[in-house]
């Protein structure tokens, strides 16, 4: 007979799951394995609602098993650390992403990119090796291993710092990774959302010009008086689109939405880049005659999946 869920492990843990796709939560009893030599436990004080979990807690992406706890941006206060642990002690503020297992034996492992391990274990809907099921951070408690734990600094409040660990990392990668962290590049951010608005102000941080790209107009004085954009394009002006024609060196598309992508090709210098890390439900059509007229690279950049596509004109010298 198999176990409950509350007896699979020791560790008693409280939750919210989703038990279908109804997209309705419902309190969880279940359990946390106890801490081991190289885990880090800590108690769960804040997690952020990312738009993935949403998607995952619907299955709309057809890969969700229930009970489904989400949460994937967990930060807390570590309450119990492994006898080989050697980065964190108990009362450090410590915080969970996407990710807490992998290989760690395959060349992306041995080069830092966990994140494209095959055998990567996800937060949560996953299976750890011992078979159990991957529970996520809108719970009371995590227990993860140290490698895929990250410290919080102390000047930066948990509840502030929790969407860091997926909205942050998923904007600030492509920035820094695609060189489009360099003062005085022009980027283009497509959406204020909870991706789009970090996206600003860390490319305003790194000293780029920034353009927000939105369908909304109510969203200008945001972005430019709250956020610190440069400018602003309403995506459904054509004129305004047509103005900032070949301009930009990049685009980080954070758009979930179904939305058409040779506007915003467009708007790139030739060698520019655009860089899709939103994740709608449908494919999206990718104009290949547009890009045949110039040299772009388009990625489609979900969490930390990369993969480029490089389009080369041949009637460019």
């Amino acid at each position: 007979m198999a176990k409950r869920y509350e007896e699979e492990h020791p560790k008693k843990a409280f939750g919210w799951a989703a038990r279908d796709s109804s997209g309705l939560l419902s309190p969880f009893h279940f359990s946390r394995r106890e801490t081991g030599e190289k885990d880090v436990t800590f108690k769960v004080l804040y997690c952020g609602i990312c738009h993935s979990d949403l998607h995952m807690v619907k299955n709309e992406w057809g890969s969700s098993t229930y009970p489904l706890v989400p949460g994937h941006e967990i930060v807390g206060v570590v309450t119990e650390v492994g006898s080989k642990v050697q980065k964190y002690r108990v009362g450090d503020k410590v915080g969970v992403g996407c990710m807490v297992g992998s290989c760690r034996s395959c060349d992306s492992c041995a080069n830092d990119l966990e994140n494209y391990c095959p055998k990567m274990i996800l937060t949560y809907a996953a299976t750890y090796d011992d078979g159990t099921t991957t529970y996520g951070g809108y719970s009371d408690v995590m227990v993860a291993e140290e490698h895929f734990v990250v410290r919080i600094p102390d000047n930066l409040p948990l509840d502030a710092g929790a969407p860091l660990l997926c909205a942050g990392v998923t904007v600030y990668s492509p920035l820094k990774y695609f060189g489009l962290d360099k003062p005085g590049l022009h980027v283009g951010i497509v959406g204020l959302g909870g991706l789009g608005h970090v996206a600003v102000k860390f490319a305003k941080a790194m000293g780029v010009k920034v353009t927000v790209i939105s369908t909304s107009p109510n969203k200008k004085k945001e972005a430019i008086e709250h956020l610190g954009a440069d400018s602003f394009l309403v995506s459904r002006d054509q004129d305004e689109m047509k103005a900032a024609m070949s301009t930009m060196d990049g685009i980080i598309d954070t758009v979930s939405a179904v939305h058409p992508l040779l506007p915003l090709i467009c708007l790139l210098k030739p060698h520019g880049k655009l860089v899709m890390v939103g994740a709608p439900e449908k494919p999206l059509e990718l104009p290949v005659f547009p890009l045949l007229m110039g040299t772009y690279l388009v990625i489609n950049k979900l969490k930390e999946n990369t993969t480029p596509l490089v389009v080369d004109s041949p009637y460019r010298q």
